[in-house]
């Protein structure tokens, strides 16, 4: 196969399933981890994709709608959110931005529990209406489609009127190095104006985000307290966080 035909093959199979991985990809195209690596690392340089460890996902250029990333690592989603409990009680102020992660914690939250939350998450919101007890401030702002959010002018100028126990932020990218990154620039200043009116920050990430980047700063790496991912703490490349003063869970 041609190397033109493979870098399509490529991007035909993450236009299919948001992902691939580097092992499969070497069986579908006959050729080597190493050659399937290099080819990666191209269309990763183009924007066509975003190299990750042990594969590639949508890159920052065609990151997939909510809709779609809902539907991605749904497991790995719900054990990080069963981490995120031990950190959540009755009483306490959360802010939460949007995304499936931060979705998944709420969806996960006791039925019975008291608490305040602000997010300008329609998702979210939609999720918290079934809960009694929690009070909800939804923040208005421009609608972003893609994610289901507000962002805007007027969604961080409502942030900074909160003052939060908790900052939930489920997370594009960690590097140790880069620091939290985003895709879409809009949703970095919001996450920025989260981290800065919370007294404790808990970044939430699937394992194949460690280790990567995107255009948008948001915070240095030590600038949250908890890293929350579905895998072991002690997994080599988190050893690194922890080093750097961040619970790693």
């Amino acid at each position: 196969m041609l190397k033109a035909e493979r870098l399509q093959k490529i991007v035909e199979q993450i236009a299919k399933d948001n992902k691939v991985i580097l092992d499969d990809l070497s069986l579908l195209l006959n050729v080597s981890t190493d050659t399937v690596r290099r080819d990666i690392k191209e269309l990763s340089d183009k924007g066509l994709l975003k190299a990750v460890r042990g594969g590639a996902i949508m890159g920052s250029q065609v990151h997939p709608h909510f809709k779609e990333r809902q539907h991605i690592d749904t497991q790995q989603k719900k054990v990080i959110a069963q981490k995120v409990l031990e950190f959540i009680k009755s009483g306490q102020v959360i802010l939460a931005n949007a995304g499936t992660t931060t979705t998944a914690v709420m969806e996960a939250l006791p039925k019975d529990i008291t608490l305040t939350v602000i997010t300008n998450s329609f998702p979210i919101i939609s999720v918290l209406e079934d809960y009694p007890n929690v009070n909800v401030f939804f923040i208005g702002g421009q609608l972003n489609k893609h994610s289901f959010s507000t962002t805007g002018y007027e969604t961080i100028e409502a942030i900074r009127n909160f003052r939060a126990d908790i900052c939930l932020l489920g997370i594009c990218s960690i590097d140790l190095k880069v620091g939290l990154t985003d895709f879409d620039y809009q949703e970095s200043l919001v996450d920025r104006a989260m981290i800065e009116t919370s007294k404790y920050i808990i970044a939430l990430s699937t394992y194949d985000k460690v280790g990567t980047s995107d255009p948008y700063y948001v915070c240095a790496a030590n600038g949250i307290d908890v890293l929350i991912t579905e895998k072991d703490p002690s997994v080599a490349d988190l050893v690194g966080f922890k080093d750097a003063g961040i619970l790693i869970k």
